[in-house]
């Protein structure tokens, strides 16, 4: 019997939601059959089986968010003989299952309650007022319990009396707002690790801003005729995958900026050899930050195609662990969306992060003329305990040529 553990499928992932399981009690399980999917802090990941059996008991139902590591369901694969079989050794990253050191019986589960669904905080609330979660059903994934649900008119538990207003206050964290008129909506698993990781980023790094601009009007023409010439098949290029292009030509130049923060030993500058280059995505569920890997000796072409995919697989949750982690330094683009001038957070234990707004028509006098110009404004970000202002200002100096004589993109 194989006990399936909640795998760790991002560097930063510490529990994981079960979102739908592919298999039943009773189904056979050849190896590279999907078991489950699962919504991890970043992205909805399927769960590959390492193992042939018969799934014999799945342990954490849908909607249930559990720790890494916790058992999610049991594998039975003929070896409760009182040897248990060898596993070939896994990556760190996605440790699916695991093998017993000595065979065990499953432990009785109890068949007279049923699992009870909840979050944390509608458990706290619930103990506070009073109310038997048992009797409530839920509205969340896979039925589970969420806060809005304890103000239906079934919520509370018969008997019990509403909280007082102050009670309320200290629940909701808002007294000056009735309940009738907000919609409250739990964080899932990727906006907590957002709030969690920006929260740290923000309170803790000592960061510093540098804005500079590009003339831009010769790299919008570039693209132009680039996208004129590409075939009916072909991927059109953005201004977007021009910027990563140049930020990973202009760190090449500036190792220091593609660098990390390590506190150990007291503190240390890690250098990265290879540039890898996270893109900041709006999805749906929230902020992600595929990496486009070895940017800087991609084509400009080769990077088009790549954002696509990455954009498309974060629209549609499901991104790869490989495609979340390991990104030396982030672009965040707002320019699609009239947003001209903007600072961004940097994303641990990345040393910066380059905030780039919309290229806007501007006024430039040459020889003696007035005529209209494209400007790009973009704004670093850098931790200011491994980078230093010159060295950021450098870097700068480096990216607005690069911006300002396109075809070096081209040879880069």
């Amino acid at each position: 019997m194989i006990d399936i553990l909640m795998p760790r499928l991002s560097d930063t992932m510490t529990e994981g939601a079960i979102a739908a399981w592919r298999k039943k009690p009773g189904d056979p399980v050849e190896p590279g059959d999907i078991l489950v999917e699962i919504e991890t802090d970043k992205a909805l990941m399927e769960q590959e089986a390492y193992d042939a059996g018969t799934l014999s008991e799945i342990l954490v139902q849908e909607g249930e968010n559990v720790a890494i590591g916790t058992p999610i369901a049991r594998l039975d694969d003929g070896t409760d003989d009182g040897a248990p079989a060898r596993r070939p050794e896994r990556p760190p990253v996605a440790e699916p299952v695991v093998a017993s050191a000595a065979p065990v019986a499953p432990a009785p589960r109890p068949t007279e309650e049923p699992r009870l669904r909840a979050t944390p905080v509608v458990r706290r609330i619930a103990k506070e007022r009073g109310i038997d979660l048992t009797g409530i059903a839920g509205s969340g994934p896979g039925g589970r319990i969420v806060r809005a649900d304890l103000d239906l008119p079934s919520g509370p538990a018969a008997g019990t009396q509403p909280p007082a207003p102050d009670e309320a206050a200290r629940a909701d964290g808002d007294a000056s707002v009735p309940d009738a008129d907000v919609t409250r909506v739990p964080f899932d698993a990727t906006r907590r690790a957002i709030a969690t990781r920006l929260t740290q980023s923000a309170t803790t790094v000592p960061a510093f801003h540098a804005t500079a601009s590009a003339d831009v009007t010769d790299l919008v023409a570039l693209r132009a005729a680039a996208n004129e010439a590409a075939t009916a098949s072909g991927t059109k290029v953005s201004v977007n995958d021009l910027v990563i292009k140049a930020v990973a030509l202009a760190l090449r130049e500036h190792p220091g900026l593609n660098a990390s923060y390590s506190s150990d030993a007291g503190g240390q500058t890690i250098l990265h050899a290879r540039v890898h280059i996270g893109m900041a995505v709006a999805a749906p569920a929230g902020l992600v930050v595929p990496v486009v890997r070895d940017a800087d000796d991609a084509s400009i072409s080769a990077i088009a195609r790549r954002t696509r995919t990455l954009a498309a697989r974060a629209a549609d949750r499901t991104l790869a662990a490989s495609e979340l982690s390991g990104g030396t330094f982030t672009v965040s683009n707002l320019g699609m969306f009239g947003v001209e001038h903007f600072t961004a957070i940097i994303n641990p234990p990345q040393g910066a992060i380059l905030a780039v707004g919309a290229a806007h028509e501007t006024l430039s006098i040459e020889d003696g003329e007035v005529t209209a110009r494209r400007r790009l404004t973009y704004t670093l970000t850098c931790d200011h305990r491994i980078i230093d202002g010159a060295a950021a200002g450098r870097f700068l100096a480096t990216l607005t040529d690069l911006l300002e004589n396109p075809l070096r993109l081209l040879m880069g």
